[in-house]
């Protein structure tokens, strides 16, 4: 393959796309740091705040896949310009509801909805500027913001909404995304057309014998090759071609990344409350290590990416963090029988950090292999499992715990990692290069 250097502009790309998440995630997360403000000084009940905080992912999960569609069709640039400028919008609007829980919720709602784009676009935009070699160190970078995000939601929401209440979160959410739309539209630029050359072939063909690829003297713009059961290569227009029925590499990857990051968020919604209750850490010491486990995490999707390009496989190295992960959850299990509070938090945080390490390798495995027109609506499809999982995790593991304890619950948590296994493809998949 080629070892060109991504360019400038790739890397300005990168960054923008990071700042957008981290704007979109601002605007995701943020109520959930409010649940006080608003049941204490709003008169909201508990379930009515707790319905406000969960109102933007409830958005997000309804488009994340029309918006991947609406960036594959119309390109990244507009989708990321409209989706969070619609984002601050509907910020500045929800200020004359915040009264009103109902009109609230309709409104944060459409909030979730409109910064869904994001999600999609800024991946596909990143995976469409970056050569192949990395790819894989771009989307780990890409996939940092959104615990980045959260993080500086949880620093800054809450002085905020201290300060002026919660119209000034509004506000606040309403001019960062709202100045991140201007630099949207002024610096994307959508990808141009990536078409291997003769060379860059051989070796596709050589990783991928069943799937022959068309080369720059013979590909257009509405050509894609795709494979019969012969394994004989015809053309047919690129907007036709389904990836999803080709083959099964998609399939298997949002199967796998659904059962990798159940452990993800069984840490993120227990974590805190299993270093008190069970390991007997107190609540500062505990916020601390799940802060340090989140800033490990993000910097873990980052090192595995950059590992995925050095090493020329993503599934393969996938396999390796469904390896790590079975054995670190199990061991969280193992230590839920007992308080060893020092090495618990040694484990925690590598348990955690292993939970979303798979994540950028998800991500580049699924925009690779879905191709330039279906990626946007791959990495949607693949968004909306993690979300729709998270959401079934959370009352679910509670469950589990008050059914059968920590350590029982943890123990199944980890039968996740170790069937993925059985799925996970054997080799990578690319439609991109």
């Amino acid at each position: 393959m080629t070892t060109s250097r991504p360019s400038f502009q790739a890397w300005m790309i990168l960054v923008i796309g990071v700042l957008t998440q981290m704007a979109a995630t601002l605007a995701i997360t943020g109520p959930a740091f409010l649940i006080p403000y608003m049941h204490a000084d709003l008169d909201f009940t508990l379930t009515q705040a707790g319905t406000v905080a969960a109102a933007p992912s409830f958005g997000l999960i309804l488009t994340l896949i029309a918006w991947g569609a609406f960036a594959d069709r119309y390109g990244e640039r507009l989708a990321m310009t409209l989706g969070i400028g619609l984002t601050a919008l509907a910020s500045a609007a929800a200020v004359a509801v915040v009264d009103s829980p109902v009109r609230m919720v309709i409104i944060i709602v459409a909030s979730g909805a409109a910064a869904a784009s994001v999600n999609s676009a800024s991946g596909r935009v990143v995976m469409g500027w970056f050569p192949r070699h990395r790819r894989g160190l771009a989307m780990g970078i890409r996939q940092m913001s959104q615990p980045l995000g959260t993080g500086i939601a949880a620093v800054t929401v809450p002085p905020v909404a201290a300060a002026g209440g919660f119209p000034a979160y509004l506000w606040f959410v309403a001019a960062v995304t709202g100045a991140l739309a201007i630099v949207c539209f002024a610096l994307v630029r959508n990808p141009p057309p990536q078409v291997p050359t003769r060379a860059e072939v051989a070796d596709l063909e050589r990783r991928n014998p069943s799937e022959p690829a068309a080369t720059a003297d013979d590909h257009t713009d509405h050509e894609e090759v795709e494979p019969t059961s012969a394994g004989e290569g015809r053309a047919r227009p690129s907007s036709v071609f389904n990836p999803y029925r080709g083959d099964s590499f998609l399939w298997r990857i949002h199967a796998v990344s659904a059962l990798l990051v159940t452990p993800q968020f069984a840490f993120s919604t227990y974590g805190l409350v299993w270093l008190i209750a069970v390991q007997g850490i107190g609540a500062s010491a505990a916020g601390a290590i799940v802060a340090a486990a989140q800033i490990v995490g993000a910097l873990g999707r980052m090192v595995v990416g950059g590992l995925s390009d050095r090493t020329g496989s993503r599934v393969g190295l996938m396999r390796v963090v469904a390896i790590a992960a079975v054995v670190l959850v199990a061991a969280i299990a193992f230590l839920s029988l007992t308080q060893m509070p020092v090495v618990a938090a040694i484990v925690f945080v590598l348990a955690s950090a292993v939970s979303v390490a798979d994540n950028g390798l998800a991500f580049a495995s699924v925009a690779e292999a879905a191709g330039p027109r279906w990626s946007g609506k791959a990495m949607g499809a693949q968004n909306t499992g993690q979300f729709v999982m998270s959401a079934l995790l959370g009352p679910g593991f509670g469950a589990l715990v008050t059914a059968f304890g920590y350590p029982v619950s943890f123990g199944l948590i980890a039968l996740a990692p170790l069937l993925s296994l059985g799925i996970i493809p054997r080799r990578d998949i690319d439609r991109i290069t």
